[in-house]
């Protein structure tokens, strides 16, 4: 290893400056000059995000509530568990999850179990995605956004593990919530 230390703090970037190239209703893009770990530095260009949560809902029979709904970024439509952004600056993501859940699916829940914390895209995103599992469900009608389109859909558990793996569901958040609460 050429006489470096094994140690994670031989890997840290410092920041030197920081310029915010973009500023949008949601994101903030950044570019940053950072020092290396051998001193010498490089440019680092990444996005802020307010933080998200997700909910896995699950019926008292096994089965999953999923949404289908256009996802303009990647031009399809995808299969998904609810999920949102936190709104408000000091949100707590178990308020965001319980919210989603009812907007996007008309569902309420009894119980709400933390599974993880995810971060999206590490390379050049900080988004982080809290995700938790929602039994004891009530139903009610779905509370969509203005410019939400949003189809929900059940399956058994075993058939949304299935489309993780053959690659039919392919939202990161999702797959880990899915394949999370599949063990549970």
């Amino acid at each position: 290893m050429n006489g470096v230390e094994n140690s994670d703090a031989n890997l840290i970037e410092t920041r030197i400056n920081s310029k915010e190239i973009y500023h949008g209703r949601l994101l903030h893009v950044f570019r940053d000059e950072v020092r290396l770990p051998d001193g010498r530095t490089a440019e680092r260009e990444w996005i802020k995000h307010p933080g998200a949560a997700a909910v896995i809902p699950i019926t008292d029979e096994g089965e999953v509530i999923l949404v289908r709904q256009y996802r303009y970024p990647v031009g399809q439509v995808t299969l998904e568990v609810p999920a949102g952004k936190l709104d408000v600056i000091g949100e707590e993501p178990l308020s965001c999850a319980c919210r989603e859940l009812a907007e996007e699916t008309g569902c309420s829940a009894r119980e709400m179990k933390y599974l993880t914390e995810i971060k999206t895209t590490v390379g050049f995103t900080n988004e982080r995605i809290y995700i938790y599992m929602a039994r004891g469900l009530a139903m009610g009608p779905q509370n969509l956004d203005d410019d939400e389109f949003i189809n929900v859909v059940r399956m058994p558990m075993a058939d949304a593990v299935e489309k993780v793996m053959n690659g039919e569901i392919t939202d990161a958040k999702s797959c880990v919530a899915i394949l999370m609460a599949s063990r549970l």
